[in-house]
C-alpha cells in the first residue's frame, strides 16, 4: 500500500472568496497554512450607497436592500482572520480601510479577460452615419447601484443626439422603466449569444455605476472596440480621455456632456475604439499569474517570518 504523503502546511495557501472563507480557514490555518480571502465587492460601503440611493429615489428598486449586521460582523471576523485581504480595485481597497481593515493587508488584484475569438463568419461592428444618433449600450443588471437612474436622466438631456439599449435583468419598478424617455430601449436579461450582436451594434457602452468590485463588462466591452464610459466606483480600466471618460458618480450633467463630446467628434471616438481594444491586453491571464505569484511571494515572506 502507497503511503499517504503528509501535507507540509506551512508551504500551504489556502484561498476562498468572501462569505465561504471564515470556517475552513479556519481549520487551515489551526494546521499552519497561510491564508488568503478574496473581497469581492466593497461590502458595507456599498450597502450604505444603495440604501441611500433608494431615499433619494423612493420606489424606484423593485426590493429594498435589506442586509443584517450579522453578515457584516462575519465578513469582518473573515477579514481578521486573513493574512492577505485580495481586492480587485482601489475603489474596493480604500472602501475596506474604511471599515476596518489595515492598507498593508490589502492587496489589488484586478480581475483578468481574455477576449474570444470571433468567428470568422463574424459580421463588422455597423457603422454610423453622420445622421445617425450616438448608440450607446448599457450591459448588465438594471438597478440603482449600477446608476442607471443617472443614464435616465442624461438620456433626458441628450434626447435624440443618443439611443441607449439598456440590457440585462431589470430590478427597478415598471413606472420607472415607463418613464423613461423616448430615446431608451429596455431589452431585459438576454442570452450571451445575443451579447455579441448588442456590443457590434453600438458606439460606446456605459457604466455609471454607483459601487463595483470590479467590473468586468468595461473590459469585455473594450475587447469589441467601444470606448467605456463609467465612474471611479468600479475596476481602473479606464484611461480618462483616451479609451472612454471617468465621470463623478450620481451626476447625470458631467455623465451627458461626456457622452455628449463623443457624439460631436466622430474623430475622437474613432480614436477611442482603437485604444480600447489595445487596453485589454494589460489585462490578460499573464497578468493575473504574474500578480499571484507577487501575492505568494508576499505572502510566504511574512508567513515564514
Amino acid at each position: 500500500m502507497r503511503k499517504r504523503r503528509e501535507q507540509n502546511w506551512e508551504n500551504t495557501v489556502f484561498f476562498g472568496y468572501d462569505t465561504g472563507f471564515l470556517e475552513a480557514a479556519a481549520w487551515a490555518k489551526d494546521r499552519g497554512a497561510a491564508c488568503v480571502v478574496c473581497q469581492m465587492d466593497p461590502a458595507r460601503t456599498e450597502v450604505d450607497l444603495v440604501r441611500e440611493e433608494e431615499s433619494r429615489w423612493p420606489g424606484w428598486a423593485k426590493t429594498p436592500l435589506l442586509v443584517p449586521d450579522e453578515y457584516f460582523a462575519w465578513r469582518k471576523a473573515e477579514w481578521a482572520l486573513a493574512d492577505i485581504v485580495m481586492v480587485n480595485s482601489k475603489w474596493t481597497r480604500d472602501a475596506l480601510v474604511e471599515q476596518g481593515v489595515v492598507g498593508e493587508k490589502i492587496e489589488i488584484v484586478p480581475l483578468a479577460y481574455e477576449p474570444e475569438p470571433l468567428p470568422e463568419d463574424s459580421p463588422p461592428p455597423l457603422p454610423r452615419r453622420d445622421d445617425e444618433p450616438l448608440r450607446l449600450l448599457y450591459l448588465g443588471q438594471v438597478n440603482l447601484r449600477k446608476g442607471v437612474q443617472y443614464l435616465l436622466e442624461a438620456a433626458k438631456e441628450l434626447g435624440k443626439t443618443v439611443l441607449i439599449d439598456i440590457a440585462g435583468p431589470i430590478a427597478i419598478s415598471d413606472k420607472a422603466v415607463v418613464g423613461a424617455p423616448a430615446n431608451v430601449r429596455f431589452h431585459g436579461a438576454v442570452t450571451r449569444n445575443r451579447v455579441r450582436d448588442f456590443y457590434r451594434s453600438a458606439d460606446v457602452f456605459i457604466l455609471p455605476t454607483i459601487s463595483d468590485g470590479f467590473a468586468l463588462t468595461q473590459l469585455e466591452a473594450m475587447a469589441h472596440g467601444l470606448p467605456v464610459v463609467t465612474t471611479p466606483n468600479c475596476g481602473d480600466v479606464v484611461t480618462d480621455g483616451v479609451d472612454g471618460f471617468l465621470v463623478p458618480p450620481r451626476d447625470a450633467t458631467a455623465l451627458a456632456k461626456a457622452l455628449r463630446t463623443l457624439a460631436d467628434d466622430p474623430e475622437r471616438l474613432d480614436a477611442m475604439k482603437d485604444a480600447a481594444k489595445r487596453a485589454t491586453e494589460r489585462f490578460g491571464l499573464d497578468a493575473l499569474d504574474k500578480n499571484l505569484r507577487a501575492l505568494e511571494a508576499k505572502l510566504m515572506v511574512g508567513h515564514k517570518a
